[in-house]
């Protein structure tokens, strides 16, 4: 008498194979329109499946952006602890909780990212656009500011925080790479929060 096989458990095969066709449609889509102008229905169309079947692999469409460039998909919610607090030592908070997570053991894999991003110029412009609009967009998000002076203040809080990233974790400055990461947020953190405040 045969053996009985044993029963498969898990997901089906074919699960990795359509999420990989979706993040392949998500990757060409925001290479081509950029992060706003690419929707989730416009992916899912590219992929050739339903629109609800990308909200089963990914919560958002921020999620699945982050993992068209390999970045850990934990990235909103450090954003929403950040943007949570109170206005007044945002700065501060921004800079600590952005070197907390690069110091963490997702270092490997964002300096990864930024690397792979910085050699292709379309998807520089994507993680450009997506910095600025998603995370430190968010984190300024005032219902009292025109969107022309929002979209200046994060740009300036961007070329701050990205500055400090590439300089710390990609280019290795010793200035940096050596000073304790309490320092850089008492030097750099009133800098970040003047530009919240709009003091340029």
């Amino acid at each position: 008498m045969p053996a009985q096989r044993e029963p498969k458990v898990g997901r089906r095969p074919g699960n990795q194979d359509t999420r990989g066709q979706i993040i392949t449609a998500a990757r060409h889509a925001f290479a081509a329109k950029g992060f706003a102008g690419t929707s989730m229905r416009g992916i899912a169309s590219d992929a050739g499946v339903d629109a609800a079947l990308i909200h089963h692999y990914f919560d958002s469409k921020q999620q699945l952006f982050l993992a068209t460039i390999a970045m850990p998909l934990e990235l909103p919610g450090f954003v929403e602890q950040v943007a949570a607090g109170n206005r007044s030592d945002l700065g501060g908070r921004l800079v600590r909780t952005v070197l907390g997570v690069w110091d963490s053991e997702l270092q490997p894999s964002l300096v990864a990212a930024i690397r792979t991003a910085l050699t292709d110029p379309v998807l520089t412009r994507s993680v450009a656009e997506f910095f600025t609009l998603e995370v430190i967009g968010h984190v300024l998000r005032r219902d009292d500011l025109p969107p022309e002076e929002a979209n200046r203040r994060a740009g300036l809080v961007a070329s701050q925080i990205l500055g400090l990233l590439l300089g710390r974790y990609v280019l290795r400055l010793p200035v940096l790479v050596n000073r304790e990461s309490a320092d850089l947020v008492a030097e750099i953190g009133p800098t970040v929060q003047r530009y919240i405040d709009g003091h340029s």
